[in-house]
């Protein structure tokens, strides 16, 4: 999401093993049940030795008690579920410790706040009852009046599974375990694709303006349209994830998502959960995977949310200095609270669960990491050791971690962390915050400022992309060109690329071209595949237009074979996250602005070079260092003809010659392309 950004630098990673996956897991006895009463006051608690599933009993009490309820979402909120006379309704249980009556409203009472009231299940705070002859789809809310302030207010379900269309703000009732999965053999496999040594390549996707139709009002797609038409397209342009920015419920569509009202629910815009399952499912059988965007850094302050809940601060920090992230007018979540942190963990557990997503892309990691993030001395206060870190922020986040890995050691965390925290990527059991990857920032800000310069500029500031070889493996990294950067005044990749036409495409074909080269996992935004013009606007639809000229197709065609390419070569991605797969062939050609490199594999044999020619001088028999005697064939050249270049590649096979190089034992003579890099291979003979 918007926000302020800081250069990454160095810290340490290393890899950890992940045990076999496993199911979540509550304890079930004989429990305390109750059923909701005509008022609180005659309610009568019942017993039973056989309760109903979708009821909440003792031992869940004990552990929401304990913050250790991590399928907290089977029994909190609504659910289907048949009473003690063989009634069919619905269950509904919320947290409102500070609450002195709740009541559950809608449609089936006339919304009458006294008609249908909840009771506090042995003074816990949790309120609780059963609702007959209630089904799927019905909505409701919550009235809360506050013990202490007389506050009253109508909520939606902070556990809610669907809400209503906005700007209708009620919660409806859903049962998430009717769908029909048809992604058995991507679930029993998928650890082969969500794999730290393979090829991982992300389509950053916004739903509402990926596509629109304007034969009918300009509408965005629904969950099942983007089945049909998504799925295809990142399959046929060969990215092996999608990740989907924040699809939880929000109340104003130009927050992006990230702004999130409904944690557990799937905003409504596009579907019910039921689409959003079939969507992910589709993804599934096509061999794709599914990353979403997850906000657990802070929240809005409308009125039927999270904020002052039960008339208290109950998911916020009740001290001002902690309570409201300034930069976006939202509320900070009270990581010091365990219920708070259990409702987190369990609401990332449940995407995992309910709906196989296979990763989750934790936003603004650093802004929960710091006590002082974008605050003025004064306006913050430090912790119990006198530092800025939060304490509170970095327990929660490695307990996150440790209970994704353990309850679901296929999928995947990745931090947007844009400082120089040390151990993003590295295990908690090591001291790290316990994520699978850290997006690096550094090398997003450093490249993207060297590639916005005039090609004669360029050999002053060849350090800007040569820097992250001092801290490239210290962190399991992925390389970010996302929605951030292309939003805002900021342009598109395109236009802020210099030079004539030809030029801006070659210079975005050479930026695409090494952030595939690069040691790291890969994220590109929508719109950036086609080369838009204009910057990304979340109200109209990518501009599909732009594929009737070959310039774009061009742009398109090499993001297809940088795909190809990055996933049929091991030397490309098997050693992301180690040093042992990367070198510097020559990072000192200032003057022509040419920087060489070679990627390795596990196997002796899997090794790749890579030129990179960053002016629009083509560079006839340039002499490159090269690790083996014998002949290289081009794999790809990013000049290439077939992606709108002009064609300067090297057609035949280069022969090694036997003479040491830039520091490597032979070289070969061949063609760097104006403006673009060529991979080549040693030919195995």
């Amino acid at each position: 999401m918007p926000k302020q950004t800081q250069k990454s630098s160095s810290a340490v990673a290393t890899k950890t093993e992940k045990p076999a996956t496993q199911k979540i897991q509550t304890e079930t006895a004989t429990q305390v049940v109750v059923t909701a009463p005509p008022t609180p006051a005659t309610t009568a608690i019942t017993k039973t030795s056989n309760p109903d599933p979708a009821q909440l009993t003792g031992f869940d009490l004990h552990l929401l008690r304990q913050g250790k309820h991590l399928k907290m979402y089977d029994k909190l909120g609504a659910h289907i579920g048949t009473n003690e006379q063989g009634e069919k309704g619905v269950y509904f249980a919320v947290w409102a410790p500070n609450a002195q009556f709740v009541s559950v409203i809608g449609d089936f009472n006339y919304w009458n706040r006294q008609e249908t009231p909840l009771i506090n299940m042995e003074n816990s705070g949790y309120w609780t009852g059963f609702v007959p002859h209630l089904t799927q789809g019905t909505a409701y809310k919550y009235y809360i009046q506050s013990a202490a302030t007389h506050h009253e207010v109508e909520k939606s379900d902070p556990m809610g599974f669907y809400a209503e269309m906005r700007p209708a703000t009620a919660s409806k009732v859903w049962d998430l375990d009717t769908y029909q999965w048809q992604d058995a053999e991507w679930m029993e496999y998928r650890s082969n694709i969500n794999n730290k040594e393979k090829a991982i390549s992300i389509y950053e996707v916004h739903l509402g303006s990926w596509m629109k139709v304007p034969e009918d009002g300009n509408r965005w797609l629904t969950y099942q349209e983007m089945a049909d038409k998504l799925v295809g397209y990142v399959r046929e342009k060969g990215f092996t994830h999608v990740e989907l920015l924040p699809m939880t419920e929000h109340p104003y569509d130009l927050s992006w998502g990230y702004q999130t009202v409904g944690y557990f629910a799937p905003t409504s815009r596009f579907g019910n959960p039921d689409d959003f399952k079939y969507l992910v499912d589709k993804c599934h059988q096509n061999g794709i995977g599914v990353l979403v965007d997850w906000v657990p850094a802070h929240f809005p302050k409308d009125m039927h949310g999270l904020d002052f809940f039960d008339g208290t601060h109950l998911y916020e920090h009740d001290d001002a200095r902690k309570r409201e992230h300034k930069d976006w007018g939202t509320n900070i979540f009270n990581y010091g609270r365990w219920e708070v942190q259990n409702f987190l963990v369990s609401n990332a557990l449940f995407w995992l669960d309910k709906y196989h997503i296979d990763g989750l892309r934790v936003d603004a990691v650093a802004s929960m990491l710091y006590l002082d993030y974008s605050r003025k001395d004064g306006e913050w206060e430090p912790n119990e050791y006198g530092g800025r870190e939060n304490i509170e922020a970095i327990h929660f986040l490695r307990n996150l971690n440790d209970a994704v890995h353990h309850y679901f050691p296929d999928t995947l965390t990745f931090a947007e962390e844009s400082t120089s925290w040390g151990g993003v990527s590295k295990p908690t059991s090591e001291g790290g915050l316990g994520f699978d990857f850290k997006w690096d920032m550094g090398w997003m800000h450093d490249t993207l400022q060297y590639m916005e310069r005039d090609p004669i500029h360029r050999k002053y500031h060849q350090h800007e992309m040569t820097f992250r070889g001092l801290y490239m493996f210290s962190e399991n990294f992925c390389l970010p060109l996302s929605h951030d950067e292309v939003v805002h005044g900021k342009g598109s990749l395109l236009s802020k690329l210099p030079g004539d036409l030809w030029q801006k495409f070659a210079n975005l074909r050479a930026l695409l071209g090494y952030m595939w080269a690069q040691p790291g996992k890969k994220l590109l935004f929508m719109g950036c595949e086609l080369g838009q013009w204009g910057e990304w606007n979340a109200t109209e639809s990518v501009d599909w237009h732009l594929l009737e000229h070959a310039s774009h197709k061009g742009i398109t065609a090499l993001v297809k074979g940088l795909n190809q390419l990055y996933k049929n070569e091991p030397a490309l991605h098997q050693k992301d996250n180690d040093g042992s797969g990367f070198n510097w062939i020559d990072c000192q050609d200032h003057q022509n602005s040419i920087i060489s490199f070679l990627r390795r594999g596990h196997n002796a044999n899997d090794q790749v070079v890579v030129v990179c020619n960053f002016t629009p001088m083509t560079q006839f028999d340039y002499l490159v260092g090269v690790p083996t005697l014998g002949q290289y064939k081009e794999l790809l050249n990013t000049d290439d003809s077939a992606f709108w270049g002009s064609g300067q590649t090297n057609a035949t096979l280069l022969q090694a010659f036997d003479m040491p190089y830039q520091g490597q034992p032979y070289c070969v003579r061949m063609t760097v392309p104006p403006l673009g890099l060529s991979f080549i291979k040693p030919v195995k003979g």
